[in-house]
């Protein structure tokens, strides 16, 4: 099929089918939207299970903090020590099926371009489709952040993202710089330093451990901060980059044991490790392998034809809606990127989308 031919005219198209875009679905269904008439939900991974489906095989559901459920149907009886990949992607290919969302995949979304009569097509590798509205819930895990450093090209080692994370066994007699303070730079660490010669922790700033349970009003406070960048255009942050790192019994272990033993960030890469310089002086440390453990960006760039970014990089969002473009809603986006804020913001898109959709079209 040529992917400029319009597959069908809906009035909201759904960009991805992880939790946010799932809940979007959902509440769609709810409200009264038929799937495939009123919407279309387009997935671009091979099967159900958003970027769960892709997690390295030793994060096993016991270990998965914060998994939240889906909207109207309760995640019960998983086996804490089975795989989080597999257990939630049959949680999702279960609740696909029991709310007949239809999702459709694999679906390359390339672009969103205005259309005639104040729509917007959705070019896609399976046709274009034309809608009033969109619901975009890519996530990030598509965007993996690399930092640059001084001589990375010339590191004769191995180089890999959290994205690319095979477990801990690959790096048995290896020696590993993990870069990144965030829940998988520890994650990671605990788990290699198991297995490897030796390991260093790297990361930008000083990492903050939370002592105490994660309490409501910490979450409304994290979440707030967040929700400020986004209201300012800026590029979002992680909640978790606001609430610091949980300090539980593993954390405790890996500080009493000097595995979680962080250092500053390095000043350059040479070809067999890392250095430090301290004006005249310099300090190096050995390595085979480099894993950045440095986050995600926002899967974005396919609305780039619509020009919502703000001089500050990010889209600028009020609540889940952009700013520049009513038609647009961003799930899954700045505050509500955690799974129970993705619940929340699948609602509320929805709900502004009913009453965008009870008024005349309105072109961007």
């Amino acid at each position: 099929m040529n992917n400029t031919e319009v597959v069908a005219e809906v009035d909201v198209v759904v960009i991805g089918a992880g939790q946010a875009g799932l809940s979007s679905a959902y509440h769609l269904r709810r409200t009264g939207f038929e799937p495939d008439r009123d919407f279309v939900v387009l997935d671009h991974s091979p099967g159900p299970g958003g970027a769960w489906q892709f997690r390295w095989a030793s994060l096993t559901y016991g270990k998965v903090h914060g998994m939240h459920a889906l909207p109207g149907m309760e995640l019960t009886g998983a086996d804490p020590e089975r795989a989080s990949s597999e257990v939630i992607a049959e949680y999702f290919d279960t609740y696909e099926r029991t709310f007949d969302l239809r999702v459709r995949r694999p679906v390359d979304v390339r672009a969103v371009r205005e259309g005639p009569d104040g729509r917007l097509l959705v070019e896609t590798s399976a046709g274009t489709w034309s809608t009033r509205a969109l619901i975009n819930a890519t996530g990030t895990w598509d965007r993996p952040f690399w930092p640059r450093y001084p001589g990375q090209e010339t590191f004769r080692g191995r180089q890999l993202h959290t994205a690319q994370y095979p477990g801990p066994e690959e790096f048995a007699g290896k020696r590993v710089v993990v870069v990144g303070g965030g829940a998988s730079g520890t994650q990671h660490l605990l788990e290699i330093a198991r297995y490897a010669a030796a390991t260093t922790w790297v990361t930008r700033r000083p990492p903050v451990f939370r002592e105490g349970p994660f309490s409501e009003d910490v979450g409304r406070a994290a979440v707030a901060l967040v929700e400020e960048r986004v209201r300012q255009g800026l590029p979002p942050k992680s909640v978790v980059s606001v609430t610091g790192l949980p300090l539980n019994d593993a954390i405790r272990q890996g500080l009493a044991d000097g595995v979680l033993d962080r250092q500053p960030m390095f000043d350059r890469i040479t070809p067999d490790g890392v250095e430090w310089r301290d004006g005249r002086r310099s300090r190096h440390v050995a390595a085979d392998v480099i894993l950045w453990a440095t986050g995600f960006r926002a899967a974005i760039d396919h609305l780039a034809p619509l020009r919502l970014r703000e001089p500050g990089g990010g889209i600028r969002v009020d609540g889940t809606r952009a700013v520049a473009d009513p038609r647009i809603h961003l799930v899954g986006y700045g505050p509500s990127a955690s799974t129970i804020g993705a619940n929340r913001a699948g609602r509320a898109a929805v709900r502004d989308i009913r009453r965008l959709l009870t008024e005349e079209p309105v072109a961007a």
